[in-house]
């Protein structure tokens, strides 16, 4: 995570500079934005989508195919809350990659809390696309990202 010395700098740092101002990103960091949470997590049909990105947080948004995962993965200096917007899955977290010991079930409205260092994964058990809005603080992924797969996600961190 970059620091900053003030918001103009991270400001700076993550404004789109198109032309007209307007952006095609889906981030709307670090400006104020408010929106409906769910309604944007249920129309999200790509992998992962940054919907805002500031300096010091950011919400992105998943879609996860039926029997589908986000992948065992752990974030050493990034605490994550995680929002079922809709459907219902299993997530696994442990203190080891290969030994996720601690297994919730999760549905529409429940949130999981992830503290930094911690294994996780979550698996889509329901009949439907699993959508989720996660928290990360600090931010994880670069301003305006959009990872249409989990395979393109999983080539952009093979390249971090």
């Amino acid at each position: 995570m970059q620091a900053f010395k003030n918001n103009m700098d991270c400001y700076r740092n993550h404004h789109c500079e198109c032309e007209d101002r307007r952006c095609h990103s889906h981030d709307h960091g670090p400006e104020v934005y408010a929106v409906n949470v769910q309604r944007a997590a249920q129309e999200n049909n790509y992998f992962r989508t940054a919907l805002w990105t500031g300096c010091y947080g950011q919400m992105t948004l998943m879609s996860i195919p039926v029997c589908g995962e986000i992948g065992v993965e752990i974030h050493q200096d990034t605490d994550q809350i995680i929002t079922v917007e809709q459907g219902q899955c299993v997530v696994k977290i442990g203190e080891h990659r290969d030994c996720l010991h601690v297994y919730k079930t999760l549905c529409q409205g429940t949130t999981v809390f992830i503290p930094a260092g911690t294994w996780h994964n979550i698996i889509n058990t329901g009949r439907c696309s699993l959508k989720l809005s996660s928290i990360y603080a600090p931010p994880h992924h670069p301003w305006g990202t959009v990872h249409r797969t989990k395979a393109e996600a999983e080539a952009a961190a093979a390249k971090e």
